[in-house]
């Protein structure tokens, strides 16, 4: 593996990518799996499931390892929430609001009303969040990243493009999704989700050696993966409402992540000339905890190895569920505030983001914490 950052490359001064500050919002509501006892669960074709709510129950947490998920209350939307961590991300980075070159809002599904399921995204839920926030300076520019669970990281990584490109100093990247908006009550595939929002404030810092996001690395697969996420109608063939719901082919989607996560993984890896035993930890989007584990396990293979450190994969998806874009800064934010059991931040630490989701779209980033 060939370094990209070595002695004769480092130039004095260099303008590097930093976070300066994490928020969250994790909602209130707690929503376990024996709420979902008196729920009638449905196949794809319409067929009601033999099994008892019971057995149903027991394999998803023994696959994925989701005990418990949190709901939004039904007086917040996703821009809500994603003020709250936004707000928060700029208290924990001292810095003036007004100084903010852009606000990138990473999401899916708009603002959707408890009692009107639709997606409102006019105006953006970027220019909400700017509105709420106060923020007179026009030169502050909000929008909106739709890109599937790995938004907040395709965020991250066009706020390096900006910065090291010399058009901003302060971006602040925010992943939001209120998911319970968009299950379908039938389907339970549904107990995965949950929602949550997570902030990062990103400057643009001169130094003399690499700090901050090293390197990063995107892919999408739009042929035949492109609808392993979908959106459908209720499974209960008698559901009467017209709505649509969030949909996934759980296994073409495992199957998928397994196959190019960690080869996305290992190419950001090169590019920043890092190596496995350099990594301190990895926070990859919390979907899945038996998927999570295969694609760690996947990737050190790659590198042919076998012995993989105890708790470099910090994971929250047993409390806190798949909250899509949201899980990835929300799990960062806990971590730098130490605020996950047997995980604490390190300076001068490595740590490897990735994503899987939606389009299908896959990112990573090595990042080196000042």
């Amino acid at each position: 593996m060939q370094k990209i950052y070595n002695n004769s490359q480092i130039l004095k001064n260099s303008i590097c990518s930093v976070i300066t500050g994490t928020g969250s919002y994790i909602p209130s509501r707690k929503v376990h799996n024996d709420d979902f006892l008196g729920n009638e669960f449905y196949d794809l074709n319409g067929n009601k499931f033999e099994n008892n709510n019971q057995e149903i129950i027991g394999k998803f947490e023994k696959i994925t390892e989701i005990s418990e998920r949190r709901y939004v209350t039904d007086d917040l939307v996703t821009s809500d929430i994603a003020f709250s961590a936004g707000k928060s991300a700029i208290s924990s980075s001292g810095i003036d609001p007004e100084q903010l070159d852009y606000i990138i809002v990473a999401h899916n599904f708009g603002d959707i009303q408890a009692n009107n399921k639709r997606s409102e995204f006019v105006p953006t839920l970027a220019a909400r969040v700017k509105h709420k926030l106060g923020i007179h300076n026009p030169g502050c520019i909000p929008y909106d990243l739709p890109f599937g669970c790995p938004g907040w990281l395709q965020g991250m990584i066009q706020a390096d493009y900006f910065i090291k490109s010399g058009d901003a100093k302060k971006i602040m990247v925010i992943g939001a999704e209120t998911l319970s908006r968009v299950i379908d009550p039938h389907d339970r595939d549904g107990m995965i989700y949950a929602d949550g929002a997570g902030a990062t404030i990103v400057e643009s810092k001169v130094s003399n050696e690499p700090v901050g996001i090293l390197s990063h690395c995107t892919r999408s697969y739009c042929n035949e993966e492109a609808f392993a996420l979908w959106m459908d109608h209720s499974f209960n063939p008698t559901f009467n409402e017209n709505l649509l719901f969030l949909k996934m082919h759980g296994r073409k989607l495992y199957e998928y992540a397994l196959k190019v996560v960690p080869q996305v993984i290992k190419e950001s890896m090169e590019k920043a000339g890092i190596y496995l035993k350099d990594i301190y930890k990895l926070l990859i989007h919390q979907a899945n905890a038996k998927m999570d584990k295969a694609i760690l396990d996947r990737l050190y293979n790659l590198f042919g190895e076998k012995q993989i450190p105890q708790d470099i994969m910090p994971m929250t998806i047993s409390w806190l569920g798949n909250s899509s874009v949201a899980t990835v800064p929300t799990l960062l934010d806990l971590f730098f505030n130490g605020k996950l059991d047997n995980h604490s931040s390190r300076e001068g630490s490595i740590l490897v983001f990735a994503s899987v989701g939606a389009g299908m779209n896959i990112n990573s980033m090595v990042y080196k914490s000042k």
